[in-house]
């Protein structure tokens, strides 16, 4: 993780991931791909819907994802509710493909892991790791996720 002050310190989560499967229970919408893969250093499950006319990922690709709070470099919280094409720096500018959601569900195992769902218009993620990694995440909390291959 990056050090106080720097525009990643503001991030809930980051790893680099391994794609591991491309629809991996078949693919049953044309523009959208369901990519499963497995985070390198906190080695968290990701199962996640991208837009495949607009993103292109491919099985063995090495992906960053970032779950954020907010795209401003300053960690002043967003409004969430509109984008308009910012024309100051963002935490977006440093990567390919970015979507903004929200938490619907978080699943505690007894084994202290946890599984975290959510929704980005319609698009799906569950990400499944450790609850030590993955505890700035919370219910019904507004996110980004942001990619970029590396």
């Amino acid at each position: 993780m990056a050090a106080a002050g720097s525009a990643a310190s503001m991030t809930l989560f980051e790893d680099i991931f391994e794609v591991t499967a491309l629809n991996p229970e078949k693919k049953i919408f044309e523009r959208v791909n369901r990519l499963a893969a497995t985070g390198t250093t906190f080695e968290c499950d990701l199962l996640l819907d991208i837009n495949c006319e607009i993103y292109s990922i491919q099985e063995s690709d090495r992906i960053t994802v970032v779950l954020a709070g907010t795209l401003n470099l300053d960690g002043t919280p967003d409004d969430h509710f509109s984008y308009t094409g910012q024309s100051e720096p963002s935490l977006a500018d440093n990567y390919e493909y970015v979507m903004h959601g929200r938490v619907f569900e978080i699943l505690y195992q007894k084994d202290g892991m946890i599984s975290i769902h959510a929704s980005f218009g319609g698009l799906l993620m569950r990400l499944t790791g450790d609850q030590r990694h993955l505890s700035a995440i919370q219910p019904d909390m507004r996110l980004y996720i942001l990619i970029k291959k590396d």
